[in-house]
């Protein structure tokens, strides 16, 4: 596997610059919990509007799809335009799809919504990751390593808490959204630019990825393992819920976000306690968590066994940090200042489509064999990518 590569020493960044890692870092945070706020509600638009795993799916998808829309034509935007108009155009949409969710009333709303909302979040990723890069090379890696994890976890057990407690439970959660929108778009204006803006604006809105030559390796090297834990976490994120509620008979919607929360928390755990690890060490040991992780889950969906299911949630989430944290510190020191926002969306890119496609296929399948059954056959799937990924890059190592 690949080693990190140290980066050149930079000049010391002044306390605006700290002010602004802050600012990206909480403005991410939010835009993963906004992404994953719908998932507890996924029951009641089950109930209301008459889905099943299938049309789950292209819910789920349309967020997905629409997000590589935007990270194929503006993912790379804020290297020419500078980072605070993009975040800023990724706040307005985020705000109009929170505006969109309160008044969903049919499954196309929905699907709108859940578009609006991926095009914004996929601007934002990029755009919000390299701004914490260009603030702090040092943590950058790390802290973009977490902001996924910290905010999914955070916004789909807060979810789940309004939608089980508080009153409007289709709205309130959204509603609380838009208003967080709303201040960060405020305080953005006090901000300082990280990034001297260049020409090409319109030419990068033609769909593309860039990879610069100094990263293509490492990001091949990282590619296989990265698919086989971005399509467990599409897993996690579309059915398990679903999945859950058919092994144990709980309806509560805290259920669907206790299992995102449970997934995504440990794995923010996992890349804050794996610091000192070396990035081989953790994209190999986050498969063996994966690979142990699967099966504990499955093996507590076959015996209905809750405290399996949790255990091996909590596992593939630690192994989905460990993974993402490797990859993550491996590919990008390796881009220079005007290239992060391009990289990213490389490197994104091929997450989503990971994250999307299999979790579809799912979706299509889970009606004609069963929920149960198709989730048995993805998790061998994702097992035997993650093994074939450990061995390949061993035997590429040892070469």
């Amino acid at each position: 596997m690949t080693t990190l590569v140290a980066c050149p020493s930079l000049p010391a960044r002044s306390s605006s610059f700290g002010t602004m890692t802050v600012y990206a870092f909480l403005v991410a945070v939010t835009f993963s919990a906004s992404g994953a706020a719908p998932v507890p509600l996924y029951h009641h638009y089950q109930e209301a509007f008459g889905l099943g795993p299938a049309m789950l799916t292209v819910v789920f998808a349309s967020y997905v799809l629409c997000l590589l829309a935007a990270l194929l034509t503006a993912g790379s935007l804020s290297d020419h335009l500078g980072r605070r108009p993009v975040i800023a155009a990724a706040l307005a949409l985020n705000a109009l799809a929170m505006v969109m969710f309160v008044t969903v009333h049919s499954t196309g709303a929905l699907i709108a919504a859940r578009a609006v909302q991926g095009f914004a979040t996929g601007i934002a990723t990029t755009t919000l990751g390299a701004t914490i890069l260009d603030a702090d090379r040092t943590r950058g890696p790390l802290l973009n390593s977490i902001t996924a994890f910290i905010g999914l976890g955070t916004g789909s057990l807060g979810a789940g808490l309004l939608v089980a407690f508080a009153p409007a439970p289709t709205q309130l959660v959204y509603l609380v959204l838009l208003a967080v929108s709303v201040v960060a778009a405020a305080v953005l204006w006090a901000m300082p630019e990280t990034s001297t803006p260049r020409p090409g604006a319109l030419a990068s809105l033609w769909p593309h990825v860039h990879v610069p030559e100094a990263a293509r390796r490492a990001l091949m090297l990282v590619i296989p393992a990265n698919v086989a834990f971005w399509a467990l976490g599409g897993f996690y994120f579309s059915l398990m819920p679903s999945l859950v509620r058919l092994a144990t008979g709980l309806t509560s919607p805290l259920v669907g976000g206790a299992v995102v929360a449970a997934f995504t928390l440990s794995g923010a755990v996992a890349v804050l306690s794996l610091q000192k690890a070396t990035a081989p060490r953790l994209l190999s040991g986050g498969i063996y968590a994966l690979m142990l992780g699967m099966a504990l889950t499955l093996s507590g969906v076959r015996f209905e066994q809750v405290a399996l299911m949790v255990a091996g949630t909590v596992a593939s989430g630690a192994g989905f940090g460990a993974v993402l944290s490797g990859s993550m510190r491996s590919v990008m020191p390796l881009a220079k200042t005007h290239e992060r926002a391009g990289l990213l969306a490389a490197f994104y890119v091929v997450s989503y489509l990971a994250f999307a496609l299999p979790a579809m296929a799912l979706g299509v399948a889970a009606p004609m064999i069963g929920l149960a059954h198709a989730a048995y056959f993805y998790g061998a799937a994702v097992v035997l990518l993650a093994a074939t990924s450990l061995v390949a890059s061993r035997l590429f190592s040892g070469r």
